[in-house]
């Protein structure tokens, strides 16, 4: 079976570099007018997990393979012991029945990110499954969707009625989320906005070259 990097996902937004941030702007990006314009049948706005992507081969129903972008991990394997046991939960609970084929998810967890989500252990969350199943923001289809509106829920509290984590949320903790992967239920294509492209996020950003 040939293996797949994630393919990299792009801000809906063109984005340009102001004042040293590199921030999106209110210019839709070309080929990302359906985030936008697409309907529930379309467009889900899904949380974005904040760890590493991995994704898991599954061959006559069994997991034959771990990969960390194109690098394949053993199962014995000094320094990455965490995405095995990520997939070991993520099997336990039961995210890895799925059908023969290449899934990609996300590793979260106290190796990674600084373990925003607060696990005590690791956990490979599936993107085309768990993730869309469970972490779509039905609330977008509901508002207005300009940049100003977009910006507005990014940057506010909680409290004041800013976006929150889904995945936190589940667990009664009120945090707002790295940001919204787009998926389109029709092409594949999928795309990213991050609360850190926003120009008035306070903290620390990701870097250009990392994106």
């Amino acid at each position: 079976m040939k293996i797949n990097d994630m393919v990299k996902i792009e801000s809906p937004f063109v984005r340009k570099e102001i004042d040293g941030c590199y921030i999106v702007t209110p210019e839709i990006t070309e080929g990302y007018e359906w985030v936008f314009t697409g309907g529930e049948d379309e467009v889900l706005a899904v949380e974005k997990l904040n760890g590493t992507n991995v994704s898991i081969v599954i061959e006559n129903g069994i997991i034959t393979s771990i990969w960390n972008r194109t690098a394949r991990i053993p199962f014995f394997c000094k320094g990455k012991e965490f995405i095995i046991e990520g997939v070991m939960e993520a099997f336990k609970r039961g995210y890895t029945e799925l059908p023969d084929g290449q899934h990609f998810g996300e590793i979260i967890g106290n190796k990674l990110q600084g373990n925003p989500c607060q696990l005590e252990k690791h956990l490979w969350v599936p993107f085309n499954t768990y993730c869309r199943n469970h972490l779509a923001y039905k609330s977008w289809h509901k508002y207005p969707k300009t940049f100003d509106g977009i910006s507005e829920w990014f940057s506010k509290p909680i409290s004041e009625g800013g976006i929150f984590s889904l995945f936190m949320k589940k667990r009664k903790i009120d945090m707002q989320p790295e940001g919204i992967v787009f998926h389109n239920l029709k092409t594949g294509q999928m795309a990213k906005i991050r609360r850190d492209m926003f120009k008035d996020f306070k903290g620390r950003r990701h870097k250009k070259m990392k994106e």
